[in-house]
């Protein structure tokens, strides 16, 4: 869909500045509220909330309903993308800096690199690209190696785990959107996988017992506001800004994102959220940055494959 003209700067740069700064700061805020409530808990709550508000804004202005076939092409990507990916990285922050936990899901265009790479076939490992792959494995391993000392302490194992499954859960869930039918209205596919995704997440975290124990009374305001930033800023806003941008900028620079992300979150977990910057966060975050750069400028060397088999990848 192509805009008839180029819209103000002030737009631009607002759009920009929204997903860019609010995006990055919803890192924070799932740590602030991960504190209080239980981790899929508050994960569904959040994407229960605002895939029905996206979905009954898209019906009010007459968009038609998902068909059965999209309501489960919707729950299907629901699980890698919400299940794994959210679910992994809400429950991660528990015990991840937020921060570290951006940089560590700015690792994405790398699965999604080695996926075409190697399962599609539909991308040619090149010295450049291999060299830009090599540099965020690096950035990954100063910041959960035990064996190099950089004066601060390596983040935990098992949250590193959880993030990198989610990063992969992204990764196959992208893929899937392309495959599955989905309904043509992307803020429409996006509420349903919104609302699905969020269901999955209030049932697992019912069979994980997440509720035993935990009173609505108990949570304090600050997560409450917590809550409704991720539902509101993070969830509608920015990914309205988003859709918009995608609608008037190249994909390239929409994709900026990528990297002004953990810039954001690592700024503000350290001003906001007590969060420490030692040498190991920085040089971790700045390897898997300069991955993230040089693979998404890349030019795509694309393989020798008939034409309706190249993969591309999905923006959302």
């Amino acid at each position: 869909m192509e805009s008839m003209s180029r819209p103000s700067t002030w737009k631009l740069v607002l759009a920009f500045a929204i997903i860019y700064f609010v995006w990055g700061s919803t890192f924070l805020a799932i740590r602030i509220g991960v504190r209080e409530v239980p981790p899929f808990l508050l994960a569904g709550m959040r994407f229960v909330f605002a895939g029905v508000i996206l979905y009954g804004w898209m019906r009010a202005k007459g968009t038609p309903p998902p068909t059965a076939r999209e309501w489960f092409s919707a729950t299907l990507v629901a699980v890698p993308i919400f299940v794994l990916d959210y679910g992994g990285v809400f429950w991660a922050e528990q015990r991840v800096p937020s921060g570290i936990t951006a940089v560590m899901m700015a690792t994405i265009p790398a699965f999604m690199a080695l996926s075409e790479i190697v399962v599609l076939k539909t991308r040619r490992l090149t010295l450049r690209l291999g060299s830009a792959l090599l540099i965020g494995m690096c950035g990954v391993a100063v910041l959960v190696s035990h064996s190099v000392s950089l004066g601060d302490a390596p983040i935990d194992m098992a949250g590193a785990g959880a993030l990198i499954i989610a990063a992969i859960g992204w990764t196959v869930g992208s893929f899937m959107t392309r495959q599955l039918p989905l309904p043509s209205s992307k803020a429409m596919s996006s509420g349903a996988q919104m609302l699905t995704g969020g269901i999955l997440l209030m049932l697992i975290s019912v069979l994980l017992g997440e509720f035993r124990g935990f009173h609505l009374h108990n949570v304090s305001g600050k997560t409450w506001f917590a809550l409704a930033y991720l539902v509101g800023a993070g969830s509608i806003l920015a990914y309205t800004a988003y859709i918009w941008l995608i609608h008037h900028e190249s994909p390239t620079k929409v994709g900026t994102y990528a990297y002004v992300n953990p810039v954001v979150a690592v700024i503000l977990g350290y001003f906001l959220g007590g969060e420490a910057i030692g040498p190991r966060t920085i040089l971790g975050t700045a390897l898997v940055l300069v991955s993230v750069v040089v693979i998404t400028w890349v030019p795509k060397a694309v393989a020798a494959r008939p034409q309706e088999n190249v993969a591309e990848l999905v923006e959302r």
